[in-house]
Formats: structure tokens, sequence, C-alpha cells
């Protein structure tokens, strides 16, 4: 679940993104909320829920925002009081410390490697990338699919010249890190950075830059 909020924006309104767009789509609105679904699966894809901001203390948000506990109460109840039938729960960002486990060379491509990459608790995802410092058993920076990036851009299943790809390892200039260098590779976090499946730490991140502790000579 991606929740964004800019009261300048887009006005007093809270989206919530739970899968990609449908290429159909049924939109209905009850009251100060519309729910979107996928036409052909009926998969609830997203809502749009007006005048919650005040309610969830949101007027000072610009972008995404991670929801806790109270408030996805508060939002669920809103969503029944229009009598949808979907409920919401909270959930810890996806975009977290993996390990690369295994990683052969792609079937159809000379520069992309196809990676078996841990998320947590033994979960591996299968994740092509072409990062040029791409080898196995680094520790990395995983979206998992339902990331939202610094970039707005959000991540899903999909695949990379025919082979299926479930998520991204990125670099620091994807992850918008102050001096992160403007070439492409995989940001390769230190041992002690952090265990795997912990949310990814921005700030820790950066002050690695700063004192030269991140593997970027590739």
């Amino acid at each position: 679940m991606i929740a964004i909020y800019n009261l300048k924006a887009f006005g007093d309104i809270l989206m919530i993104v739970l899968a990609p767009n449908a290429d159909k789509q049924n939109v209905t609105t009850v009251g100060q909320v519309t729910r979107i679904q996928n036409a052909d699966t009926n998969e609830t894809t997203g809502f749009n829920i007006s005048g919650v901001g005040k309610d969830l203390d949101l007027s000072a948000q610009n972008g995404q925002v991670y929801l806790n506990s109270s408030q996805i109460n508060i939002i669920n109840n809103v969503i029944n009081a229009a009598q949808f039938d979907d409920v919401l729960t909270e959930q810890p960002s996806k975009l977290v410390v993996g390990r690369v486990k295994n990683m052969v060379g792609h079937p159809d491509s000379d520069h992309l490697f196809v990676t078996q990459t841990e998320v947590n608790d033994g979960k591996l995802l299968q994740i092509v990338s072409g990062s040029p410092n791409m080898r196995e058993n680094i520790k990395v920076v995983v979206a998992q699919p339902g990331t939202m990036m610094p970039s707005g851009a959000i991540i899903w299943d999909g695949a990379l010249r025919g082979v299926a790809s479930s998520g991204m390892i990125v670099s620091g200039r994807e992850l918008g890190l102050p001096q992160a260098p403007e070439k492409p590779g995989a940001l390769v976090l230190p041992e002690d950075f952090g265990e795997i499946g912990q949310p990814f730490d921005f700030q820790k991140a950066q002050d690695l830059y700063v004192k030269g502790l991140v593997d970027i000579n590739y």
C-alpha cells in the first residue's frame, strides 16, 4: 500500500495505491470515498479519500506518507461508512536491506544479470539488474514491488527482455542521496549497515557517503 498526500498540489485528498492501474477500470464514488477497481478482476487497485487530512494530521505532509495503525483505523472507518468492504492494514516500508544470493547472465542480454536476492527471512526475489558492479553476496537496497521511489516512480512486478523481475536493486542516485555518483551501479552497503529485511535508513546511508564508506569504485 502506498499513501500519498499533498494539500497544495491535490487538495485535501489522500491517495492510496494498492496495485498497478488496470487498462479497464471501474470507479465508484460514495460520499468522500472513491474506489478504483480492475474491471476484469474486481480487484481494488486504489482509493481517493477526501476531507481526512485534519483527522489524520497530514497537513504538513508533501508526498508519500507512512500511516500508523491509528490512522489506518480512521481510514477503514471512512471506507466502511461508504459501504465498501475493503480493509486496509498497516504496512512497513517496502524499501529494504537485501542480499544478492545468486546471479547469472541474462539469456538475451550481454549486460543484464538475473539475481536471486534475499529480502526477508529467506524470502528470495528474482530481480533483473544492469548494475555494472553486481556480484554475489553483496548487501544492497531493494525496492520491492509496491515501493514508491523518491522520484515518484512506483516499482511493480515486471519483466526485462522476457525475464520476470520482482522489484529493483537501486543505486544511491535513484535514492536521491547527496554525493551519490552520477553513474549507474547498485548501492553496496557495508555488512554492519542493517539486517536483511530492515527498512532502508536514508540518514544512515547519507552519513556513509560523507565518510566515504560506500562502495562506489567500480
